[in-house]
């Protein structure tokens, strides 16, 4: 019996095997084969995610740029209750800190030049000896355009302020004056309000915060006329590489035919093209702020009077649109 029952035990035990080493070559293949595929997935889930944010970026840093630009120009060359054209200052106004004056110009002949509602330069910078010096300006390409809005606010005031300048209104005549005196007006035109003077100058800056940022991220500035009677610059968007604009004047076909500019300064008090402006088209292109590996960029990009042609590994998006004149 003792001998029977140690041949089962031995049978039994004999019987009783783990893996051979071809299943566990095979297991192992086959679980470095699951990893390698959980890796792939996960790899194109973070590209696909980063490639997402990149164009999340350039659609939001687009988009409000062009609203930004195109809420202003809705409001180019409102003055108010005034629809006569506007006397010049019959009281200086002083010089005003960083003014955007061109060549030849004089303290506060831009900034009271109100009959202007828009003014723009073609791919040039006339104001670089003040408010946008030549290290402000983005050159590439040649340099892009300089568009000028001129409006006042949307609610007239009831506080004057020093330095503040302002547009007393009334049905057939206007004048801008600076401070708390405002101009007398005829009694058969006495003034109904006084409203805050807004002008903006926008162009396009080679960076967004310093000169020194690496890597150089182009931006949407615009330079302000302040409270206190300055001009400062103000970042409108960042990422935005490209700035060109079109002006748009009803010829006698009748047809609106478009302009890259027009005759005249930006401190023209006379009758000029630029009263005639109906409609303003823009392109901005916006560009993301680091490149991206792997990803070749070799489009050309036309807007305006340009034509961009890139060979880098940014993603970059053209934003255009036309605004109809209200004023």
């Amino acid at each position: 019996m003792r001998t029977n029952r140690s041949i089962l035990i031995k049978q039994r035990c004999g019987r009783e095997s783990g893996f051979t080493l071809v299943e566990m070559m095979v297991a192992i293949t086959i679980g470095v084969a699951m990893i390698a595929g959980l890796m792939t997935v996960l790899a194109n889930t973070g590209t696909s995610t980063k490639t997402n944010d990149r164009t999340a970026e350039l659609l939001t840093n687009g988009r409000y740029a062009l609203n930004s630009l195109r809420r202003e120009l809705r409001q180019a060359g409102y003055r108010g209750y005034t629809w006569a054209d506007p006397s010049l200052p019959t009281t200086a106004l002083g010089a005003l800190t960083n003014e955007c004056l061109e060549s030849g110009a004089t303290a506060s002949q831009f900034i009271s030049n109100m009959r202007q509602g828009i003014w723009g330069a073609n791919n040039s910078n006339p104001f670089s000896a003040n408010c946008i010096p030549d290290s402000d300006y983005a050159t590439t390409g040649g340099g892009d355009d300089v568009l000028v809005i001129r409006s006042v606010a949307d609610i007239p005031t009831t506080t004057l302020t020093a330095n503040t300048v302002y547009f007393r209104s009334s049905y057939a005549m206007g004048e801008i004056f600076r401070g708390t005196a405002g101009p007398t007006f005829p009694g058969s035109q006495a003034p109904l309000a006084d409203f805050a003077l807004r002008t903006y100058v926008y162009y396009i800056s080679p960076y967004s915060i310093t000169a020194t940022e690496s890597p150089l991220v182009p931006a949407l500035y615009r330079v302000s006329l302040q409270a206190n009677g300055s001009m400062s610059k103000e970042m409108v968007a960042s990422g935005i590489e490209r700035f060109q604009v079109q002006y748009g004047v009803l010829t006698t076909a009748p047809d609106t035919r478009y302009f890259d500019s027009l005759a005249g300064s930006s401190v023209n008090v006379n009758s000029s093209d630029w009263d005639g402006v109906n409609s303003v088209r823009i392109w901005l292109l916006a560009r993301n702020e680091t490149p991206e590996p792997g990803y070749l960029n070799t489009n050309s990009y036309a807007m305006g009077d340009r034509t961009l042609t890139v060979n880098d590994n940014f993603r970059r998006q053209l934003f255009s649109t036309v605004v109809q004149l209200r004023n």
